[in-house]
């Protein structure tokens, strides 16, 4: 059986899924249901300093599938509503009664040292194994400098990081906010004030959807509204991209990553931590699910890494980070085809109607005149392989991508004659 213990920038823990610092995270009593539910670690929903924050009535709202399934949720709940006494003595009673579980403290403060270096010493006296740096928040208290306030600006991730390393011996994560254009540069300033790991993605600046009724978005706040934080499912491709830059920036490369972004599944996890996260941390799937998803999540990562061998997840851990590169280094050289199962095809005709309207018109719609039945085939003189047909085929494994051998050795963009400006001889 594989084993799914971590050691995450010397904060350890039974398996990698972790509840991030949400809703689900704000008192003892929900900690405690999700330690005794199998969650590895949590990390404790943000304090920040007295008096807590005051939050409002509604504060959800969610982007929906065709069969009502929450592919997008909103958030404009702000930080722990409660007295900042009152978590770290429940923070210190869950730690000394769960001692094998991680327990991580959100803060999220000003951009003063000294407030910084008042809290701290009152988290390490919690027992808690670490504090995540709360730099992504995207709406509410932007004018104490707080949340993404300071995770948009590198400098002050740099600064705030220093602060915290100099006032702690606890393990410093990072959390970054996905709203800013490069998160390298972020990430490399949390690495140069010391950070002991990131955490990303934070959540997107969003307004999911309007009533046109009453002229107003969600979620309904006495007829107002405003923008929210944007997680769950949806997110998760900006997530794992994200995540990828990082882990391979040779300025960050090495950097232990907490991955979080849309992970409802054990394949989610797999897939951010192939791309070079340490541990994950779950939020919308355990709210809209609950907490004993996380048993399905670990049965699944332990039965699949058990079919390819892996024993520990440092086997497989950032194993696709080198498979991941510029545009401008991939093979030119390849091809590759569609190719669609006669046996499989119910002959609905999407593959054809996409290719055709919008893509390379590279799909015969062949016609039996005596029965009126519909084949479709590919052209593989024009097909390009951009894969539209097998995106939009509503039969699973109906339409595959087949390599084409060119007997072309690799050339990438940097070299190749149809650049003008194919001047450097790069390699991946």
């Amino acid at each position: 059986m594989a084993d799914l213990s971590i050691n995450f920038c010397g904060i350890k823990a039974p398996n990698p899924f972790w509840l991030a610092s949400a809703p689900p995270t704000d008192k003892a009593y929900n900690v405690i249901r999700a330690f005794e539910a199998g969650w590895g670690g949590v990390v404790w929903k943000t304090l920040g300093e007295d008096p807590p924050a005051v939050n409002v009535s509604s504060r959800y709202s969610a982007i929906y599938g065709k069969n009502r399934e929450v592919i997008g949720f909103n958030n404009i709940e702000l930080i722990t509503d409660r007295s900042l006494e009152l978590n770290l003595r429940e923070i210190t009673e869950v730690k000394k009664a769960w001692p094998d579980r991680a327990i991580v403290v959100s803060l999220m403060l000003p951009c003063e040292e000294q407030a910084w270096a008042d809290i701290l010493p009152k988290v390490e006296a919690t027992g808690a194994d670490g504090i995540e740096l709360n730099f992504g928040c995207p709406h509410g208290m932007p004018e104490r400098g707080m949340g993404s306030a300071v995770g948009q600006v590198p400098e002050y991730v740099e600064q705030v990081t220093a602060w915290c390393k100099k006032h702690t011996r606890l393990p410093v994560i990072v959390k970054l906010t996905p709203n800013i254009t490069d998160i390298r540069r972020p990430a490399r300033a949390a690495k140069a004030g010391g950070a002991d790991a990131v955490s990303l993605i934070n959540t997107i600046n969003s307004i999911t959807s309007l009533d046109l009724d009453r002229m107003v978005a969600y979620p309904n706040v006495g007829g107002a509204s405003t923008h929210g934080g944007y997680c769950g499912p949806a997110v998760k491709p900006v997530a794992l991209n994200m995540v990828a830059e990082i882990a391979r920036d040779p300025e960050t490369h090495g950097l232990p990553i907490s991955g979080i972004g849309g992970i409802g599944n054990w394949r989610d996890a797999a897939e951010f931590i192939a791309l070079g996260a340490g541990c994950v941390q779950v939020c919308t799937a355990a709210m809209l699910h609950g907490f004993r998803i996380v048993q399905e999540m670990k049965d699944g990562l332990e039965r699949w890494m058990d079919s390819k061998g892996y024993k520990t997840l440092d086997d497989f851990m950032g194993k696709a980070v080198g498979n991941t590169t510029d545009w401008k280094f991939l093979n030119m050289n390849y091809k590759s085809v569609a190719h669609i199962s006669q046996d499989d095809c119910i002959k609905c005709g999407r593959c054809y109607v996409a290719c055709e309207d919008t893509s390379h018109q590279s799909i015969f719609q062949l016609v039996d005149e005596a029965t009126g039945t519909r084949t479709y085939k590919v052209n593989d003189d024009e097909c390009v392989g951009c894969n539209l047909c097998e995106i939009t085929c509503p039969v699973q494994g109906c339409i595959t991508m087949v390599a084409v051998p060119t007997g072309k050795p690799y050339m990438n963009w940097t070299q190749d004659p149809r650049n003008p400006r194919a001047e450097i001889k790069e390699t991946a």
